[in-house]
Order: structure tokens, then sequence, then C-alpha cells
């Protein structure tokens, strides 16, 4: 077994994005495709490792690129300017990704009629973005991702959800849970949330530290990682 990765350029209008895909060369059948959509700081090696552990579990990995050219950010200044224009253009947000869901779809190492997306913080909202906008996807996965839901016409949700919290993250509170809560069931979504306790923002990152708001935990991203798999094992059999 080897696994082989490439970049992939891709276009959202005139917006040239930047992803790379990882698959395991030793089939020519093909899989599923996985969707991972990065944080506020862009592609970055996390990113980009995360899909190549869904390429090693026998999926094809495509980190995709939100910003466009591969643009990262370093410090919180940065990574907030690229990441503000997406909050408040969700429409914007919802092209993007599926851009990339649509890149994925067409390389021949996909099975194009099973895809799944997961993301991570503002890569979360994404993922539920992707669900919100009604595209065919088996199902998505937001790690720490913020909740809070848009004014686009509401569509009806097909892909099964999964969010995985820390019920101490303060960018995604309590208030944000309910409300998710009551979004999906008026759209009739199939989906679920694992709640760990006592737990901040950005568990599932190693490194991640900022009191009060940010803090790597070992025990929720072991868990988190085995709720992922179970959950890509179901949507994607």
């Amino acid at each position: 077994m080897a696994i082989v990765t490439r970049r992939v350029d891709y276009l959202d209008q005139d917006t040239r994005l930047r992803g790379r895909v990882y698959f395991d060369d030793s089939s020519n059948a093909p899989r599923p495709g996985v969707l991972v959509s990065h944080a506020w700081g862009g592609r970055d090696d996390f990113a980009n490792q995360q899909a190549e552990n869904m390429a090693k579990l026998g999926y094809v990995g495509f980190a995709l690129d939100i910003y466009g050219d591969g643009r990262r950010g370093n410090g919180v200044e940065e990574c907030q300017a690229l990441m503000t224009p997406f909050i408040e253009d969700r429409a914007l947000l919802a092209r993007r990704i599926t851009a990339a869901l649509t890149t994925l779809r067409s390389l021949p190492e996909v099975d194009a009629t099973r895809i799944a997306a997961f993301g991570f913080c503002f890569g979360g909202l994404c993922v539920l973005d992707l669900a919100r906008s009604g595209a065919d996807v088996r199902g998505v996965v937001s790690f720490h991702g913020l909740l809070k839901g848009h004014d686009l016409p509401k569509q009806t949700i097909s892909a099964k959800v999964l969010v995985l919290h820390g019920d101490a993250d303060p960018l995604a509170p309590f208030e944000d849970v309910i409300a998710f809560r009551n979004e999906m069931n008026a759209a009739g979504g199939d989906w679920q949330l694992h709640a760990y306790g006592k737990i901040l923002h950005a568990f599932a990152v190693p490194g991640a530290s900022m009191p009060g708001v940010a803090a790597h935990d070992v025990v929720a991203e072991a868990r988190s990682q085995t709720a992922l798999r179970n959950f890509l094992s179901e949507v994607l059999a």
C-alpha cells in the first residue's frame, strides 16, 4: 500500500483554489470521497494530515481550500481577516465549499455517489453549511465548529449530521446549541450532537491553546476521532 498525493487546482468563478488529494494507489476501483475543511488559518499541515488519514482508511481524502491560492493566516488578526468575509456572506461560503464538492466528485479515484465531509472550527461551520445547502452528500461532521445558522432560503437537509462539541466552548455557547437543535429538527434532518463536558474550543487540534477559549484535550480528541470513523463507516457503506 502506498498513499499518493497531488495538488488539485480548481475554480470558484474567477477564484483559483488549491486543494490536495490523498488516496491509496493499490486499487484502481473508485472509492468514497471525504472532504476535509480547514480551520480559520487556511489549508495547513493539519488539514492535509487529516485528508491523508482518510486515505489510510480506504477513502479518498481531499483537503479543500476555502480562501483561494492556498492562502494561510499567521496569528489571530490575519486568520480573522481571512475568515470574516465568509462569516458575513454565507452564500459565498456555500458556493466555495460546493466548488470543492464538485471537484472531489470529478476525480477519477472517487465514487461520486458516496461523499462525506468534515471540518474543524471554521471548517465545521463550512461543512454544516454544505448540509444546510441541501447538497447531495451522505454525511457531515463538525469538530468544535461554529453552529450559528444563516438567513439564506431553507433547504431540506438530506445529509446525516454529526456535531462534536466542547460543552464549555465559548464560541458555540449553549444558546447556539439550542438554536441548532431547533434548526435541525425543523429541517427534518438526521442529526446527533456529542457534547464533551468541560471541554473548550479546538479540543481536537494538538497544540491549540488560548486561555479560557481553546485548548487541546487528548481524551476528547480520541473520542471525537472514534466518533468520526464510526460515522463514516455508517454513511459511506
